[in-house]
């Protein structure tokens, strides 16, 4: 399930939250760009007892398009064999999909910013959502997220 939200700095984000369990969920928030070949935003993961925040994920125009991978996931809406994955090209995030019976697709959220420094750290949760349509919710809000103009 997804919700846009504001945050304390009044800019627009995107909230996936896990049908099985809404304390657990994944933010993306505080979008901003230096020039027109990347965006920059923040990531924050929840769960109980967990609270991660990586502030500058960065999608490149030339790289692997988070949206598209999410629109694969929501056009296979029956299903599929084994685990699908997608990263970032500087692999602070990652995300891994699973389909399961009933029609339900596992993504798994991880951040591990900075992954070559000493004394780096990860965290990971799993939202839970009904393949299809919510998926296609969750692909096209990430989308406007991600390509929406700067105010």
């Amino acid at each position: 399930m997804t919700s846009p939200h504001s945050n304390t700095d009044d800019k627009a984000g995107v909230t996936i939250r896990c049908q099985n369990n809404a304390s657990v969920g994944v933010t993306f928030c505080d979008r901003f760009s230096f020039d027109a070949d990347s965006v920059h935003y923040a990531v924050e993961l929840r769960a109980p007892g967990l609270t991660a925040r990586a502030n500058e994920v960065v999608a490149w125009l030339w790289d692997s398009d988070l949206t598209a991978f999410l629109e694969e996931l929501a056009a296979d809406y029956r299903g599929w064999d084994g685990e699908r994955s997608w990263r970032t090209n500087d692999r602070d995030l990652a995300v891994s999909a699973v389909f399961r019976s009933g029609g339900h697709v596992g993504l798994t959220w991880a951040l591990r910013p900075w992954p070559q420094a000493a004394g780096g750290w990860g965290a990971s949760v799993t939202t839970w959502l009904e393949a299809g349509e919510q998926m296609a919710a969750v692909a096209a809000a990430v989308r406007d997220f991600l390509t929406k103009e700067q105010p």
